[in-house]
């Protein structure tokens, strides 16, 4: 983008994207050749024991982009799905399709086939990279869609490679031999911008078909420089990021992919989070700087027997998103390891990035301010401006807003304004201070007898009882009121009753924000990144 032309002539987003990009980068691709140039020898990505360094994802990226180009006829604007946990070939093959151009539709590796097909199907992709434990479920799904080209990796083929695994699609090859096969080729030089979509990022589709929000290679770089900018200071020093965050969910690719790459970092890859020994493993043997965790996460590695063992000298906080904070486990983080924890928010659609606490400007119980170089508003259902301590929905623009939803324009029409202005769905309250409260998501919203009744505020309360250590609240059909609260929890305490939650909830809320129906369940359905799924317990 030409910062020549007149400020009069650019939108809001335009204007604030000038301003972040001080370096006067063309495109992503333009920010990951000046890192490779600079970051040449240092280490990138670490992952089942192996470190690859810049020069390596330089040269691993090149051969796949070279691949993807020359033997598969892909080109500029095509879209390529990446299916893989946190393993070095990640970085190696987002890197690569971008660099040729190509639109990287990110995909949950655990999704079912009805997912997939939806996914490629809506998003049109004609090369997949998969897994090759997840081979049975492609099997399945390929010949539906309009894949024309499979590359399958093993978890350790870029330590050793794997032979090309049993099956029945025909255009299967393996990751280490299209890499060979590019070494050989040329790996055409795309001029890209800005303006260029980079990633179709999928929401979760709690409304319908789940849509992909279309990033640009500007909206990511925003994003990115955002959260540098806005959460901790920059540093001249060698950052250390624990990644246990899926690279295929928009914080962790932004985040890692994107943001430390640019920025020279090096990210540890955590392939299964729920590994805790593994993972306690990995921070002890790094003096990392950082890591983005969510609430379930953080608890159970300060359950391990470990955990005290690691070393947090280095630490300059972490990062929390997903879920709303839980006070208790933040205290404790911080007197045991003397690093605090910053609670965000953010969604697909914003790349990631809206609002956090940071060294600064920290309060427990808040997402933080506002982070640089974009506006924030909450309206009412009218669209009008509420004021400070009210309710309202929660609407923001800048630079790193999407550019709307893929083949979806009435979607896109009443999510963004003819102003920039994106609607999150989310329900806010903004102090005279700054600090951003999320109440609930407008479609979470339970309405009782004509009054509104919002989740968040009933786990919160069910959340202080000492034998609960998860809670989710939805609404059910109900005769007399239209509406009921349902309460689901989990339970230390096989005693604890639905008649004891019930009068617990009483002495501390109205009438009808009280559970009508209490169930205790061993587990409550999550996300990928530990949010809890009220979709499915609604269902």
């Amino acid at each position: 983008m030409s910062t020549t032309l007149s400020s009069t002539n650019l939108s809001f987003a335009q204007q604030k994207l000038i301003e972040l990009n001080v370096e006067g980068y063309t495109s992503l691709v333009d920010a990951f050749d000046q890192s490779c140039a600079e970051f040449s020898a240092r280490p990138a990505f670490h992952c089942l024991g192996q470190t690859l360094s810049y020069a390596d994802i330089e040269g691993y990226s090149r051969k796949f982009g070279a691949f993807l180009s020359e033997s598969c006829g892909l080109v500029r604007g095509d879209r390529i799905a990446i299916q893989l946990p946190n393993i070095n070939q990640f970085p190696i093959v987002a890197w690569g399709a971008m660099r040729i151009g190509l639109i990287v539709v990110n995909t949950n590796p655990m999704y079912t086939a009805r997912e997939q097909l939806h996914q490629f199907n809506d998003s049109g992709v004609k090369a997949l990279v998969v897994l090759s434990d997840l081979l049975p479920v492609t099997e399945q799904v390929v010949p539906d869609t309009g894949i024309e080209t499979v590359i399958v990796t093993n978890a350790m083929d870029m330590l050793q490679a794997h032979p090309l695994p049993q099956s029945t699609l025909p255009n299967l090859v393996t990751l280490p031999d299209a890499l060979a096969l590019g070494a050989d080729l040329v790996m055409p030089e795309v001029t890209m911008s800005m303006d260029d979509l980079a990633v179709l990022q999928y929401t979760g589709g709690t409304t319908g078909p789940s849509k992909g929000a279309m990033l640009s290679h500007g909206n990511v770089f925003a994003g990115r420089r955002m959260s540098k900018l806005s959460v901790f200071e920059e540093s001249d020093d060698d950052e250390i990021l624990i990644a246990p965050m899926p690279l295929y969910h928009v914080f962790g690719f932004t985040m890692n992919i994107i943001g430390g790459f640019v920025a020279g970092s090096l990210s540890v890859l955590v392939p299964d989070p729920r590994d805790a020994d593994a993972l306690v493993a990995l921070m002890r043997q790094y003096k990392f700087t950082s890591m983005a965790s969510v609430n379930t996460l953080l608890q159970g590695l300060m359950s391990h027997p470990d955990f005290d063992k690691i070393d947090f000298s280095a630490v300059k906080g972490i990062i929390a998103g997903g879920t709303a904070l839980v006070k208790e486990i933040a205290d404790e983080w911080h007197e045991r390891t003397g690093s605090k924890i910053f609670e965000g928010y953010g969604l697909s659609e914003t790349a990631a990035v809206l609002t956090c606490n940071s060294p600064s400007n920290r309060r427990l119980g808040t997402v933080g301010k506002s982070m640089i170089a974009q506006e924030i508003k909450l309206v009412d259902d009218a669209g009008a401006s509420v004021g400070h301590d009210e309710r309202g929905e929660i609407c923001v623009r800048g630079a790193q807003i999407m550019q709307g939803y893929w083949q979806r324009p009435e979607a896109t029409a009443e999510a963004i304004d003819a102003e920039g202005w994106f609607r999150t769905g989310d329900v806010g309250v903004m102090g005279a201070d700054g600090f951003l409260s999320i109440v609930d998501r407008i479609k979470d919203m339970v309405l009782v007898s004509g009054f509104n009744v919002y989740p968040n505020e009933i786990e919160d309360v069910v959340y202080s009882h000492p034998d609960i250590i998860e809670c989710a609240v939805v609404g059910m059909k109900d005769d007399k009121t239209g509406e009921a609260v349902k309460l689901f929890a989990v339970s230390t305490n096989p005693a604890l009753t639905e008649d004891d939650m019930k009068t617990y909830c009483r002495e501390q809320l109205t009438a009808y924000k009280v559970p009508k129906v209490v169930v205790f369940s061993d587990d409550l359905p999550k996300s990928p990144v530990g949010k809890i799924l009220r979709r499915e317990l609604r269902d």
